[in-house]
C-alpha cells in the first residue's frame, strides 16, 4: 500500500520514502534530490516497500540520510567562494562544560559549553588559514617577507596545539613547526 512510510521508485527522482502528506500531495524524500511534493494521483511510482501501518515508525537510516542531505545543501549555500569545512568535536566532550575558576575564591568563575569554545577555536584556525592564503597571494610582499610572516603563523598554530584534544579527527589538529 502506498502511504506514509512506503518506499517508492520514481522514474526521474529515483528511490524515495513518503514521510508526510499535505492535502492532495505526498511529501517524499529522495536520496539524490531531497524533499519533493508529488500529487497523490501520480500513478508512476513503483512500490519498493509497502507501508504496513497507518502511522508507521520512520526508518532511522532514512531520517539520517535526509538530515545529511539538508546539511550538505546548507553548507553548500554557506560556502560561496570560500571553503567551509565541517570539523567534529571529539565524542568525549559532547555536552561538556569548561570551567574557568579564578584563584581568588571571592571572584565568580565562568562556565562555557565546550562545543561553543570549540567553535571559537575552529573559527580561529579558519581565519588563520585565510590570513595565510592572503599573505601568500599578496603580490606587494617580497618572498622573504612572506616567509617571515608565515613563520609567525606557524608558531601560532604551534601555540594552539594544546586544543588538539578537542578534535575528533587527528587530520583536523593544529600543527606547529616540526622538529627535524
Amino acid at each position: 500500500m502506498i502511504g506514509i512510510g512506503a518506499k517508492v521508485l520514481h522514474p526521474a527522482n529515483g528511490e524515495g520514502v513518503i514521510f508526510g502528506q499535505d492535502g492532495d500531495f505526498w511529501r517524499v524524500y529522495f536520496k539524490e534530490h531531497g524533499e519533493k511534493e508529488i500529487a497523490k494521483s501520480y500513478g508512476s511510482f513503483e512500490l519498493i516497500e509497502a507501508s504496513d501501518f497507518d502511522t508507521p515508525e520512520p526508518d532511522v537510516s532514512d531520517i539520517i540520510a535526509a538530515v545529511e542531505h539538508v546539511f550538505a545543501e546548507y553548507i553548500d549555500e554557506m560556502k560561496g567562494d570560500d571553503t567551509v569545512e565541517i570539523v567534529a568535536l571529539a565524542d568525549k566532550w559532547d555536552g561538556g562544560t569548561m570551567i574557568l575558576q579564578p584563584e581568588d575564591a571571592g571572584l565568580k568563575g565562568k562556565e562555557v559549553p565546550i562545543d561553543q569554545f570549540f567553535h571559537k577555536i575552529v573559527m580561529t584556525r579558519d581565519r588563520l588559514r585565510v590570513l595565510e592564503a592572503k599573505l601568500n597571494a599578496n603580490d606587494k610582499l617580497s618572498d622573504s617577507d612572506k616567509v617571515e610572516l608565515q613563520q609567525y603563523i606557524t608558531r601560532i598554530y604551534g601555540s594552539l596545539t594544546t586544543f588538539n584534544v578537542l578534535f575528533k579527527y587527528k587530520e583536523d589538529w593544529f600543527v606547529g613547526e616540526k622538529k627535524s
